[in-house]
């Protein structure tokens, strides 16, 4: 773990904070609503369109959210996230409407840029909290964007049990470990499932494949690759599907449409300082969002390849928050760990 170089650079007389936070889904804001209420005044960006994304995240693309507690009825995305802010402020969350493009890990105080000021006098940070978050992989067929969250998701767990897909065919892309196990958790809702793999085997362990290939409501479909995405308007109920090795194309009436290809961490801005895996999220200590530089903490999607769930965002930014904390506590009293 790198050491603060305590010192080594000089407080911004533009802005310095004791804590920023980067990033505006549930993990940034948790965070946020913990720091305010300690009385640390932090400083959360939520960015642009930064990655793609409104000022909140992925679930700003989410239509309804059946599965965070305390919503028995459900609730929209974007509302959740609205109300994740109004919470942030209320507590004394400054929120930035900018992107931070640039950063330096190599001292402390951290040093950052907003998007357009890269040649400007840097802001500066005592601690930082990467909450970026992931976008799952898209395969740019045609009619995708008209029918994402119209019957096309990149997350069973999340949206599998929306009215729907509810005893509707569906149909997932992918052939590895992700696309077994969401295909397997869709045959509880989905009337069949097929499953599209472009090659003529799994990339699944053996035990998933097996799974996989053993359930009677799912179905295989080797060598098919999807091309189109078609519907009435407003839902998805058709995919226009290939197999690559006769070149013969036909319809495949599903309700549903379900990518497990992988999802991209929006870590860019921080890959080449911090301890990253071979599919660039941000490795953490087990059982803290403490990164491989001490003072950066990273919490939500951008650090969990997993679960990636918006509950476990949320309780990842509480945990930074706390660990945040306790170090700014700790260094004001004197104490450094070992």
């Amino acid at each position: 773990m790198a050491p603060f170089t305590n010192g080594a650079v000089p407080r911004s007389a533009k802005m310095h904070s004791k804590v920023v936070i980067i990033g505006s889904g549930p993990a940034g804001h948790t965070a946020a609503v913990y720091l305010a209420r300690a009385n640390l005044s932090p400083v959360l960006f939520e960015g642009f369109m930064a990655n793609g994304f409104a000022a909140g995240g992925q679930l700003t693309t989410t239509t309804d959210v059946e599965n965070y507690p305390g919503f028995p009825a459900g609730i929209m995305g974007p509302e959740l996230m609205e109300k994740f802010r109004e919470q942030s402020i209320r507590f004394g969350t400054q929120v930035i409407t900018e992107t931070v493009s640039k950063i330096d890990l190599s001292a402390r105080p951290f040093r950052y840029w907003r998007e357009g000021q890269e040649e400007d006098e840097p802001e500066t940070t005592d601690t930082i909290i990467i909450a970026t978050g992931a976008s799952a992989k898209r395969l740019g067929l045609k009619g995708e964007d008209m029918y994402w969250q119209s019957g096309i998701s990149a997350c069973a767990v999340c949206d599998g049990a929306v009215p729907i897909f509810r005893n509707k065919p569906l149909a997932v892309i992918g052939g590895g470990d992700s696309a077994a196990e969401e295909a397997t958790y869709l045959t509880k809702y989905g009337a069949h499932v097929y499953v599209l793999v472009r090659r003529g085997e799994l990339r699944a362990s053996k035990i998933m494949a097996k799974r996989l290939m053993n359930n009677p409501k799912i179905t295989i479909l080797w060598n098919t690759v999807a091309t189109e995405c078609q519907g009435d308007g407003d839902l998805l109920n058709n995919l226009r599907i290939k197999n690559v090795v006769t070149g013969e194309q036909k319809d495949l009436p599903v309700n549903g449409l379900f990518y497990a290809i992988g999802h991209e961490p929006a870590t860019a801005l921080v890959r080449s300082q911090l301890h990253t895996d071979d599919d660039g999220y941000i490795v953490t200590v087990p059982g803290t969002t403490q990164t491989s530089v001490k003072g950066v903490f990273a919490a939500g999607d951008v650090q969990d390849k997993r679960y990636r769930q918006a509950i476990t965002s949320a309780g990842s930014g509480c945990m930074a928050a706390l660990e945040v904390e306790r170090l700014i506590a700790e260094e004001e009293e004197g104490i450094e760990e070992d």
